[in-house]
């Protein structure tokens, strides 16, 4: 089997593309410090997979430590790179600390790539890279604007700096630009952790409608949209997960035509913020306590995915409704209430 290292694997999105790997025949370790994500997630993965995932507790900011994980595992064949802070608001309030972050371990991760020869590199891209684009639909060929965040310029700055490092290196690469991922795993034995107050729309939903917050803002009903609310790409995690290994398969039968390649990540379909909190009213027969507020900095106004390319070139087909998004984040979130253990730290029994 081929050993993938998965950087930032206690994390939402790379806790749910390991399960995807191994029930696809890869063995998997992480690479995570958990200063944003939860260890125990993994029992969640285990009692999926029946896989045992062994995590380094290792910040890749911190350089010698990274490459003892290499020293330990010279038989990587691929790295899928996750470890990165996300929060759009966030990185407004503190850019240095985006750009150290989010640069800085990238750059770690790749010396150690060229150094032990790993062939191939998937980084977790995002569609923020695209700015706030002349057309809402967008394809990989669509001109990048300015990024509107801190957290997007990380992003435009990490594809650059993949894409030159490929021009010298062996190393395959893909940059996959994913949309909005939300839901849990339909076991409902792994999904979003966030920590803190959430700051991606579905946790803020499901966080206010079990109780955790008295109620959410919707940032704006003042843009120029059906509704006035901004218009995303709501995309299931566990769909895009399976294109992370569908893009380490591509590299491994040497489907790329480049040394690096891009791939839009979504359903194809625009939804606004406003449509997402009714399709959670529907399933969860929850009324939401939310008011409107004032447009929030960094965020896009419009933007949803072409998703051609991934379609006709990895073979990825993204199968989860919206409705079924919510149902399963809704499902995840009373699991959380019920199993507050799992928050604890005490021995939780994963059923």
């Amino acid at each position: 089997m081929a050993k993938i290292l998965v950087a930032g694997g206690c994390g939402y999105i790379g806790s749910h593309t390991i399960v995807d790997l191994i029930g696809n025949g890869f063995d998997v370790i992480s690479i995570d410090n958990n200063s944003r994500s939860n260890p125990r997630i993994l029992e969640g993965v285990e009692k999926i997979t029946g896989k045992k995932i062994k995590n380094y507790k290792v910040d890749l900011c911190n350089f010698d430590d990274t490459f003892a994980v290499f020293q330990e595992n010279e038989d990587i064949e691929g790295i899928i790179h996750f470890a990165a802070y996300k929060a759009v608001g966030e990185s407004v309030e503190k850019p240095l600390m985006y750009f150290e972050n989010n640069l800085n371990s990238l750059i770690n991760l790749l010396k150690c790539v060229q150094e032990f020869n790993v062939p191939y590199f998937v980084f977790s891209s995002s569609c923020t890279v695209y700015g706030n684009p002349d057309e809402m639909i967008v394809t990989e060929k669509t001109p990048p604007k300015p990024a509107e965040s801190p957290y997007g310029y990380t992003k435009q700055m990490g594809e650059q700096i993949i894409n030159e490092f490929a021009k010298s290196a062996g190393t395959q690469c893909i940059l996959l630009r994913y949309f909005n991922p939300v839901g849990a795993h339909p076991s409902i034995l792994i999904g979003e952790m966030p920590v803190g107050r959430p700051q991606n729309l579905v946790p803020a939903i499901t966080q206010t409608a079990i109780g955790k917050l008295n109620k959410m803002t919707v940032y704006g009903n003042d843009y120029d949209t059906r509704d006035g609310s901004c218009i995303r790409d709501f995309i299931h995690v566990s769909d895009i997960a399976n294109a992370h290994t569908l893009a380490i398969q591509y590299l491994q039968k040497k489907k790329n035509t480049a040394r690096c390649e891009v791939f839009n990540l979504g359903t194809g379909n625009g939804v606004s913020v406003l449509e997402a909190i009714k399709s959670f009213e529907k399933i969860s027969g929850v009324k939401l306590n939310y008011e409107i507020g004032p447009r929030r900095p960094g965020d896009v106004i419009a933007i949803y995915a072409n998703n051609d390319l991934a379609k006709s070139k990895l073979g990825w087909d993204p199968k989860y409704t919206l409705d079924e998004m919510m149902r399963t984040a809704w499902e995840w979130e009373q699991r959380l209430k019920a199993d507050d253990t799992i928050f604890s730290g005490k021995p939780v029994e994963l059923n």
